[in-house]
């Protein structure tokens, strides 16, 4: 009786949202010989419901408040950028406690330090993957615009701005004249705006990733359809059983986003991720109306960016369970305010769009070897930056796996910190 067919790889790579789709090219461009397995498509899962931000300018990760005022805002859901569901808080407390310890100002200082090396290169690593899929022209180079409605938090703002200034960012303070000749079709209910002039933009994240993913099946890739559970650790590397047959290789990456945990935890890594969901839908807009540059409303607790499909509206943070029900009130609550300062028309999709956003409390990525697996290496955890570490995510693991010096030193993310 024949025996089945194997085909045999360098890697195989589980996950084909942008952190794996990187992950892949990467390693091929280095001479190994790569194998993609997902569930679905490219790009569609996490990866397509962003605002598209490529954001070089995030030095500083998105910590938790040490105000007491906004803690009991969002404590009892008052605030439409963090909503909690409160069946899950037995769970998230322990998270919720080391991520707001980790949010103390000389922790987060060091956070800061341990990330500039990877969102300093954001935009160039992605430049460099779009040029050779060719699809650099559909990177945007205008930056995005943080908008505020009252006087006191722009004052704030722009102060904040000024403490950026040793992380070598550009950016222009827009008043509110400023800001409509910047925005034609803006209300005056935004007092102004910090024009953040460093990160490039995408009007479709979904597709960015699929253009990935095809030039790595155009340089030889495999892209096959599978279930990342059936990872199996045998004598040689690894295996896995895809709807193409099995695969196997001495080596596996694990880059599922938010699935990560199911094969860590399985594995016996007690890794604390947590999900931040977000919610979207697009709109038509109203006559010619046009928004040049992606909005966050601060006050208002969302994100209006111009996309492929329509205005995308997307929304802040939901802590909730990954496989819990979705409940997009923040869409709800915060499409009147986003009516305030755009022409908004009618929503095009009759159900809104949700995702989970795989994030870990001391706001740094797992980049590594699995410490207690020969030939295992894990990429998730990039806390609302997927997008924009995608590419510089892939170098690094790449050059890990393949002895090339680092271009960085990748202790900061290595899963042993979480013993």
């Amino acid at each position: 009786m024949a025996q089945p067919h194997i085909q045999q790889a360098d890697v195989i790579v589980l996950g084909a949202g942008i952190i794996g789709v990187s992950v892949a090219l990467q390693l091929q461009r280095r001479g190994r010989s790569v194998i993609l397995v997902d569930r679905r498509g490219a790009g569609e899962e996490t990866s397509y419901g962003n605002a598209g931000l490529i954001e070089r300018s995030s030095v500083v990760p998105y910590g938790a408040p040490r105000e007491l005022s906004k803690l009991m805002r969002y404590a009892f859901n008052l605030s439409a950028d963090v909503r909690f569901d409160w069946l899950q808080m037995p769970r998230i407390a322990p998270w919720l406690w080391r991520f707001w310890r980790e949010s103390a100002p000389k922790p987060l200082a060091r956070a800061a330090a341990d990330m500039q090396p990877l969102i300093e290169r954001s935009v160039s690593e992605h430049e460099a993957l779009m040029s050779e899929a060719g699809v650099l022209p559909q990177l945007r180079r205008a930056g995005w615009l943080e908008a505020y409605r009252s006087e006191k938090t722009f004052e704030h703002a722009r102060g904040a701005a000024v403490a950026l200034h040793q992380f070598g960012l550009k950016y222009e303070v827009l008043d509110r004249k400023a800001l409509q000749q910047r925005e034609p079709h803006i209300s005056d209910a935004l007092v102004g705006a910090v024009h953040w002039l460093d990160p490039a933009t995408v009007a479709d994240p979904g597709a960015l990733v699929k253009a990935y993913a095809s030039h790595f099946v155009d340089r030889g890739g495999l892209f096959l359809q599978g279930d990342a559970q059936l990872l199996r650790q045998e004598e040689t590397g690894w295996s896995i059983v895809t709807d193409s047959g099995r695969v196997e290789a001495p080596e596996a990456v694990v880059a599922l986003g938010p699935w990560s945990d199911t094969i860590s935890r399985s594995l016996g890594y007690k890794i604390p991720l947590a999900m931040k969901r977000g919610y979207h839908v697009h709109f038509e807009t109203d006559g010619d109306a046009q928004l040049n540059h992606p909005i966050v409303d601060v006050e208002g607790g969302f994100v209006l960016a111009s996309m492929a499909k329509g205005i995308r509206l997307t929304t802040g943070v939901e802590f909730a369970s990954r496989g819990s029900r979705p409940n997009p009130v923040q869409l709800d609550r915060t499409e009147p305010l986003a009516r305030q300062i755009f022409p908004l028309r009618q929503r095009i999709e009759a159900k809104p769009w949700m995702g989970s956003r795989p994030c870990l409390p001391d706001m740094r990525p797992v980049i590594g070897r699995g410490y207690r697996h020969k030939g295992l290496w894990f990429a998730f955890g990039h806390n609302h930056h997927g997008l924009t570490l995608g590419p510089i995510t892939g170098r690094l693991l790449a050059e890990m796996m393949t002895g090339e010096p680092a271009f960085t030193d990748p202790a900061p993310y290595a899963m042993e910190r979480f013993g």
